[in-house]
Parts: structure tokens; C-alpha cells; sequence
């Protein structure tokens, strides 16, 4: 079921002592994706606590080394497994990007009654207005700086990495992207919006300030609404950024049309940098 308090999460279903997320078939009347968040309805215990520092989900290229990394962030009280089954179906770019899932820690979330799961940022009701803890959202930020350092000292340029986030993480993923101050390959925001509007414009980055952006989201959503990201998408487009936009029939989810579409912009963004001998001779 979903949670009617939580404009971020998805579809609720309670496993004992598992804290689990995938990605299901495509519903054959629907058409979409549904990720499903597999959450404890109580606080975590010591072992659950202990994953605050597990280590990303990582896909690496099979054949070569990357030549590129895409960071990837998940909603609310999913973790870093949620999208990572989508990867085989983003063509060819996984034949030379590195796909980095990082987990979110566990927090209490104030809309969710105050219980804990992984976010990446508190959440408040006040007085019918959602409001994101900017603390956290910095916090998190840094997380992410971090996640894109380590890349360029494994040896991933910084205008080699795309940022991409789905709803909250989006959201993470928006906000870091156009304050870091090196440039970034790209921005995927995916059903969600822009975090802390009001200060962009004193902090954005100079060397992001063209970077490409592609935003996503689905006309049905209704937990993050459609006018919401239209109005996010506005804001930047005043600000002067270029927004590849993106609609789907389709609610708080993922869309096969939506991951063709990513597909296409991610081997625009950071296209294979490889001679064309040694693609052609490759399996």
C-alpha cells in the first residue's frame, strides 16, 4: 500500500527483520515499473544500524575498465540495491561507466511517525507543507562530493560522472550537482524536484552552470506531483540551466519508455571513449 503521509516513497510492505528493495516486471496494464521498499515498521536494532557504513552497490563494466560512473541515489527507505537491477537494460553505456548505488544512513523520518529507515534527509509536516531538513540535505551533499572524489582518484574524470538520483535522492543529486565546483557529465532527476530553490542562485557553480540535466517524471505521480517538478524545472530554466524534459503516463514509479529515454541521454553525456578499432573488434 502507500503511505499517505510520504510524498517520497513508493509501495509499503513490511518483511520481518529484512530491509530489501527491487524493481518488478512491468505490470502488463500499466506498463511501469513499481521499486518496492521492503521496510521494518519499528526502529532498527544494533545489526540494521551497522549497515550505515556498507559500501556501495557497484556494476563494473564487464570487459574493460570504466571510462565513466554514473552515482546513483535512492528514494526514500529503499537502499543502494533498488535500482541497480535496472542496469542491464541501459544498452550500451554499461560497457564503459562504473554504476555506483550508495546507501542512504538509517534516520528517524518526522512524516513517517518518527520512525527509522534509510534517508537522506528528514522530512517535515508543517502545517501541511512538507519541508526538507536543509542540514541534512548538506549533509548529504557532502556525502556525495565525497562518493565523486572517490571516483576521480580511481581514475574517472569529474566531467566523466553523472550524478542521478530517483525522488529523494534525485533531489540529493540535484542539489550536489550544481554546487560542485568541478564539471560534472550530468544530472538525472528522476521524479522529483529541486531542494533548497531559494539559495541556488548564491551558490550554484560556475563550472556547472551548462551542465545537461534531464528530468523525468510521471504525469500520474501522487506522491511527487507533476507540478512540482514543473516548477523545479522552471526555477532552473530561469536560472539558465537546459533541462531535457520528460513525461510518462505513469505514477510514483519507473517506466520502460522513462529507462530507453535514460539510456539514450546517459551515451550522450558520457559517450564511449574508446577507438572505434577496438569497439569493433570487441565480442
Amino acid at each position: 500500500m502507500h503511505s499517505p503521509d510520504d510524498p517520497f516513497n513508493m509501495t509499503w510492505c513490511t518483511i520481518p527483520e529484512s530491509i530489501t528493495s527491487c524493481a518488478t516486471a512491468p505490470s502488463p496494464t500499466q506498463g511501469h515499473f513499481t521499486l518496492r521498499r521492503e521496510v521494518r515498521l519499528q526502529r532498527f536494532g544494533q545489526r540494521e544500524m551497522s549497515l550505515v557504513t556498507s559500501p556501495p552497490v557497484i556494476h563494473e563494466p564487464r570487459d574493460r575498465a570504466p571510462t565513466a560512473a554514473v552515482i546513483w541515489l535512492h528514494g526514500l527507505g529503499a537502499d543502494g540495491h533498488d535500482f541497480a537491477p535496472i542496469v542491464p537494460e541501459l544498452g550500451a553505456v554499461r560497457d564503459w561507466t562504473r554504476f555506483v548505488f550508495p546507501h542512504a544512513p538509517p534516520r528517524p523520518v518526522s512524516i513517517n511517525f518518527g520512525m527509522t529507515m534509510r534517508a537522506w534527509y528528514d522530512i517535515r509536516d508543517e502545517g501541511g507543507t512538507f519541508v526538507s531538513d536543509p542540514d541534512d540535505l548538506r549533509a548529504s551533499q557532502r556525502t556525495v562530493e565525497a562518493l565523486v572524489e572517490d571516483e576521480t582518484r580511481a581514475g574517472i574524470p569529474a566531467d566523466r560522472i553523472v550524478l542521478a538520483g530517483f525522488s529523494q535522492g534525485g533531489a540529493v543529486a540535484l542539489q550536489a550537482a550544481l554546487r560542485h565546483p568541478r564539471r560534472l557529465a550530468g544530472v538525472l532527476a528522476l521524479s522529483t524536484y529541486l531542494p533548497l530553490a531559494d539559495t541556488l542562485a548564491a551558490e550554484r557553480s560556475a563550472a556547472n552552470a551548462e551542465v545537461p540535466v534531464l528530468m523525468a517524471h510521471g504525469e500520474l505521480d501522487p506522491l511527487v506531483g507533476v507540478d512540482r517538478a514543473i516548477a523545479s524545472r522552471d526555477t532552473l530554466q530561469r536560472l539558465g540551466y537546459e533541462i531535457e524534459w520528460h513525461t510518462y503516463q505513469m505514477p510514483h514509479a519507473v517506466c520502460p519508455e522513462e529507462i530507453r529515454d535514460i539510456a539514450d541521454w546517459l551515451v550522450r553525456v558520457v559517450p564511449d571513449t574508446a577507438p572505434e578499432r577496438s569497439r569493433s573488434s570487441s565480442p
